[in-house]
């Protein structure tokens, strides 16, 4: 306790000096700074785990045969994941990204001080014993729950913290791949952060630092390697349209599938140990077969981006069933690209952390290499090197997948240094996206929030009803009164009333009826009358009932549609919690558009 008090006592003199010696724009740009370089230490640190545990219970595997390890590796992973999940942070953290964008919308931008650590040593645990996913999620995690906790920390507003939570996001992905272009675009596509003067500068300076700093931790060597030995030509422009709507198509299967395992998995939440089994056994069983399926599987990834013939493609079977035997290559790649989501869904769903983002890398680099590999071997049109669409189709997938085009062009081309392959990569990525939009409108992290209506979109208007919350305009300062409750009572009630309606309930709480004062003036006036009438005979039905959970977009729809002053608002029981009134909740609409386009 003294700990806690010392820290906030200081935290108080810094924020009383910073107030009168320091502008709120420029304390904002120090805040990224320092967002920017732990959103780097966190990445930093979660690779160098992740290659530890890796080295230590990989290293001494024979390459030209499978191991009997691989059936064990995953579900220790998992089970080591589930227990500390369950014992050490007692709290939900998968889905990381999909946490961001509902702490954002429905949360007031306000993540858990627990998101700054513990999804870096969930998912190490999980990606170091095998677990087929990535760790780019977890960190943008921690980064933006870095953002948010400092902002937190220094009592800025919610605004402020939205951005710093953007900070936190580009500086992560900007850190990982040593690629700021990318983050800064990441938080515009995918986290839905308008890109304004005022939030430029902070996230600029957040991925600058986090890329610098990384340089720093890990020397100037790229995630992926690869170097550009075939110059693309304007004779490849159908094939790499070919390879966008494949992408597409790929993407949907992703995405659908994902969903469906994701869907199965659910079903057991209160079975932790059915899960455990079913997510273990399921991974395991993919991983003997299918090796390249270990962890992020960013070598395989290499071995596709570097190889120039099928001596060096061939590496990728290594320590599977299919070692030495080359001529099954194409047929192992398309049975990895069909089982990388099934293998990630079984690691999330049975216990373990980690994020989609490098699943989305690793089935589109096979997919690129998969379709131009048949393109050659078919001879549908003119050569195309496998290394440079293998390149694209990861560009391809993870804009389908994301529903984000320009992060992964900039993505692909900071991270291995393909800018000269800048024109293919546009149009494959964009007629990938332009592919999945007919099918999905949303993409694998908002498709969930989107179906509760509580995605924040770029639309003004719909970012506006999505961040405001019906719990903050109810009026909870009424006066009901009882179906049998004579008129002189019900007068002795107006007169201490502030409202125009006056709510008619059951013992239990219930709503039955609604008293409008201008509905019943010709008879509050005569006293005569005040034992002749009750509240039964002079209440009407409520032109429209709220519940406590819907979103404004529908609150503000029955209002048009009702075009009623007052609606009463339930809660879960069916009892009345209070009433909305149309004006307050478009004053505080207009405030709140006023607040965001002030920037």
């Amino acid at each position: 306790m003294g700990w806690s008090r010392a820290v906030i006592t200081f935290v108080a003199r810094i924020d009383t000096w910073r107030s009168t010696h320091v502008s709120e724009r420029m304390f904002v740009l120090f805040l990224a700074f320092i967002v920017g370089l732990l959103s780097a230490v966190a990445a930093f640190l979660l690779h160098w785990l992740i290659r530890q545990i890796v080295a230590l219970l990989t290293g001494g595997f024979e390459s030209t045969s499978f191991n009997l390890l691989y059936l064990v590796y995953p579900v220790v992973g998992i089970l080591l994941t589930m227990l500390f999940v369950r014992y050490v942070v007692k709290d939900n953290i998968s889905h990381g990204i999909t946490r961001i964008l509902y702490a954002i919308s429905q949360n007031h931008s306000r993540l858990k001080i627990h998101n700054t650590w513990s999804s870096v040593i969930a998912s190490a645990i999980t990606i170091g014993f095998g677990g087929s996913v990535g760790a780019e999620a977890p960190i943008v995690l921690t980064g933006s729950a870095i953002g948010s906790n400092l902002g937190k920390l220094f009592r800025l507003d919610s605004h402020t913290l939205m951005l710093l939570i953007g900070c936190g996001a580009a500086g992560a992905i900007a850190g990982i791949f040593k690629a700021p272009i990318a983050g800064l675009v990441f938080t515009l596509e995918v986290l839905m952060i308008d890109l304004t003067m005022a939030s430029l500068m902070p996230i600029l300076v957040s991925c600058v630092t986090a890329t610098c700093f990384t340089y720093i931790f890990s020397g100037d060597a790229a995630l992926f390697s690869f170097h550009l030995d075939n110059m693309w030509t304007v004779e490849r422009i159908p094939a790499c349209l070919g390879l966008g709507i494949f992408c597409g198509i790929v993407s949907l299967y992703f995405i659908r599938a994902m969903g469906f395992c994701e869907g199965i998995f659910a079903r057991f939440k209160d079975k932790p140990i059915l899960k455990l089994i079913m997510g273990g056994s399921l991974l395991s069983a993919l991983i003997f077969l299918f090796p390249s399926l270990f962890g992020e599987g960013y070598d395989s990834i290499n071995l596709l981006l570097n190889g120039t013939g099928e001596d060096d493609w061939g590496k990728v079977l290594n320590n599977s069933l299919f070692a030495g035997h080359e001529r099954y290559l194409v047929l192992y790649i398309f049975l990895v690209l069909i089982t990388k989501v099934f293998a990630t869904s079984a690691t999330n769903g049975g216990g373990g952390c980690g994020g989609t983002f490098a699943p989305s890398l690793f089935v589109g680099c096979f997919s690129g290499f998969l379709f131009s590999r048949l393109w050659n071997i078919y001879e549908i049109g003119v050569y195309v090197p496998e290394k440079n669409f293998a390149l694209m189709g990861m560009a391809g997938v993870m804009s389908g997948v994301m529903h984000a085009p320009l992060t992964g062009i900039f993505l692909i081309a900071e991270l291995t240094g393909g800018y000269s392959l800048f024109l293919p990569l546009m149009i494959v990525s964009v007629s990938s996206y332009l592919t999945i939009i007919l099918f999905e409108p949303h993409s694998i992290y908002g498709a969930r929030l989107a179906k509760e209506g509580k995605l924040i979109t770029h639309h003004t208007d719909h970012a506006v009803l999505t961040l405001m919350q019906l719990d903050s305009v109810i009026d909870r300062d009424f006066l009901a009164v009882e179906a049998d409750t004579e008129l002189g009572t019900i007068v002795h009630k107006i007169s201490r009333s502030t409202g125009t309606v006056i709510p008619v309930v059951d013992a239990g709480g219930n709503l039955l009826g609604e008293l409008h004062l201008n509905k019943i003036r010709h008879v509050v006036f005569r006293p005569e009358l005040y034992h002749h009438f009750t509240a039964k005979q002079l209440m009407q039905e409520s032109k429209a009932v709220l519940t406590d959970r819907l979103p404004m977009t529908v609150v503000m729809n029955t209002f048009d549609e009702t075009h009623a002053d007052f609606l009463p608002v339930l809660n879960e029981e069916g009892h009345l919690k209070g009433y909305v009134s149309r004006e307050h909740v478009y004053t505080q609409y207009r405030r709140m558009v006023a607040d965001m386009s002030e920037d």
